[in-house]
């Protein structure tokens, strides 16, 4: 609200540090009566979104590019002379990521006039301040403070004795502050540090944030405020409310219920069970300690456990070092976030062959956090590296022994790929072979991995009430691909149909399509389902697979087509 009351968001430019906290700045936007449609198919998205409104200066979906977001934006206003005020705001949580200091070091180097908001709300960032020092920062952030400070500052430069004399007492005055203020760091960088202010006085901080706005030159204002301030659930439980859906606002209760066992659930027990066997395995995230299972095993094994913070690349490199003396690290972390870590996968870990497990959650499409949050590229980008093997279980009994498979049977590098919630129609254990067939059928094969199995086999049972044969084959393992077994299975019914949730380009599907061209196998027909090879929007896994094509009922049409072309019934080929 005081952001608001000083900045024009329409032209002045807000950038958030993660969106989640932009949900008043979306109501103080015009966007306060579709509230009721936040993450929802169609209506307005959990974080900033510029096609949305004109108010949200960038999409920001993942942590620690404020700083170098807003720094771009400054330079471009005074390289283009425009007149426009920059101001980035992100929570202490994002400093843990080292891109938040690559922007600090060089906002505070060219000198840019810009506000950074460093939003502290407990994450213990900074000493504890006494009451002296309480005090003393208050004091500073007076505007009758600030005023006579920029009067005496120019009455003592004026001369040479007053320069003199400045910078001796600018020197006892910034020893004494050093001791008793926090602040010394980003001051050090260039900055102009100015806090801790309250962060719930709206009047106070509307003072201090005009007075900011007129700096010449960058500024870091450090915000203090509780998280989840004025309703008690959320500051009891403020981790369960930093990214949540619709909830009951009597008790806090999330109405989204559960169903049934996780993924991240059963990997977080099955880590454990391994961990109470070897004490060489270590379990690391990247601020997802719940989120990825892990609480658990934070609890049982403390000294084995590291939550980096957001510092993906970190975690993967500490992880390569870690293996390389003799540890069994095992990284845990969303597909989106992953994607953070590919330089360090190639340089760190692929090149000595370093045997580290990633096991990547929430690959394919995650829901109502939308594009900045599903993972759909893994798939293609994990291919390229070398050496890699990437397991993909399509059931919670597959990632138990996939994961002691990837702990103890496989060298150098080995992700295990997994989704968000729990199983799709299938239970079963098939996870010993890189592929497996799992219907035998003549008409045309149907590929897929990870939980479309279930619907893929679904479709393989109504097609078969059409008299249609479809052999299904599951692929385990996607990187190396086993090429092999689809092909055996093309020669004979030369029809092949894909279901992957990912996207498209560089997809497991088309890697199987460029080993048919390359084994002359001539195909009838084939079709790649697919997650496209855009952005997929916002809301229910079940409404986004149908979008996309990888619901059921889509599937089903899909491989009626690829079984019928080429037939006396059906002329065209069928859709891509």
């Amino acid at each position: 609200m005081a952001l608001h009351r000083v900045y024009d968001t329409g032209r002045d430019r807000l950038v958030f540090d993660v969106g989640h906290q932009c949900y008043v700045h979306k109501m103080l936007t015009g966007r306060n009566g579709r509230m009721e449609t936040l993450r929802a198919l169609g209506g307005i998205a959990g974080f900033p979104k510029p096609s949305e409104s004109k108010h949200d200066a960038c999409i920001s979906g993942h942590a620690s590019t404020a700083v170098s977001t807003a720094l771009g934006m400054a330079i471009a206003r005074t390289r283009l002379k425009e007149d426009y005020r920059v101001v980035a705001l992100l929570g202490d949580g994002s400093l843990t990521g080292g891109l938040s200091y690559e922007g600090l070091s060089m906002a505070g180097q060219r000198g840019e006039p810009m506000v950074v908001i460093l939003n502290d709300n407990g994450m213990s960032i900074d000493a504890s301040m006494g009451g002296v020092a309480q005090h003393l920062a208050r004091q500073r952030l007076k505007p009758q403070y600030l005023q006579a400070k920029e009067i005496y500052r120019k009455i003592m430069l004026a001369t040479p004795p007053g320069r003199a004399v400045y910078r001796f007492l600018h020197k006892v005055k910034e020893g004494i502050k050093a001791s008793m203020l926090p602040g010394g760091m980003f001051e050090n960088m260039g900055f102009r540090y100015m806090g801790p202010v309250d962060g719930h006085d709206v009047k106070g901080l509307t003072r201090i944030l005009r007075y900011a706005a007129t700096v010449d030159g960058p500024v870091l204002l450090h915000v203090k405020t509780t998280k989840g301030k004025g309703y008690g659930p959320a500051e009891r439980t403020p981790d369960t409310f930093h990214g949540t859906g619709p909830f009951q606002v009597e008790d806090g209760a999330l109405l989204k219920g559960s169903s049934g066992e996780s993924f991240s659930a059963r990997f977080g027990a099955e880590l454990q069970r391994l961990a109470e066997e070897d004490s060489r395995i270590c379990a690391i995230t990247a601020a997802m300690t719940g989120g990825t299972g892990l609480a658990g095993f934070a609890e049982q094994f403390p000294q084995r456990f590291f939550d980096v913070g957001i510092a993906e690349g970190h975690a993967v490199t500490m992880a390569a070092g870690m293996a390389k003396q003799g540890l069994l690290p095992v990284f845990a972390v969303y597909s989106t976030f992953f994607q953070r870590s590919y330089d360090m996968l190639l340089h760190d870990v692929a090149i000595d062959k370093l045997h580290v497990v990633f096991c990547v959650d929430r690959a394919g499409l995650v829901g109502d956090d939308g594009e900045t949050h599903h993972g759909l590229f893994d798939a293609a980008f994990l291919k390229t590296i070398p050496g890699i093997t990437v397991l993909c279980p399509a059931s919670l009994a597959e990632l138990s022994v996939m994961l002691r498979r990837a702990v103890y049977e496989i060298s150098g590098p080995v992700a295990v790929r997994y989704p968000r919630g729990g199983e799709n129609h299938y239970s079963e254990d098939h996870s010993q072979d890189p592929a497996c067939v799992l219907r035998e059928g003549r008409d045309l094969t149907l590929v897929s991995f990870g939980t479309l199995t279930g619907s893929i086999l679904l479709t393989a049972q109504r097609l078969r009430r059409d008299g249609i044969s479809a052999q299904v084959i599951k692929l385990n393992e996607i990187a190396p691909l086993p090429k092999e077994a689809v092909l055996h299975s093309l020669r004979e019914t030369g029809r092949l149909l894909v279901a992957q949730e990912c996207a498209e380009p560089g997809s497991p599907g088309e890697g199987l399509l460029a080993a048919v061209a390359a084994a002359g196998i001539p195909l009838k027909a084939a079709a790649l389902c697919s997650c496209g090879d855009g952005f997929v929007t916002h809301g229910t896994v079940p409404q986004l697979r149908e979008r996309c094509g990888l619901d059921l009922e889509s599937l089903y049409q899909k491989a009626r087509e690829v079984a019928a072309y080429g037939s006396e019934k059906t002329s065209g080929c069928p859709a891509h």
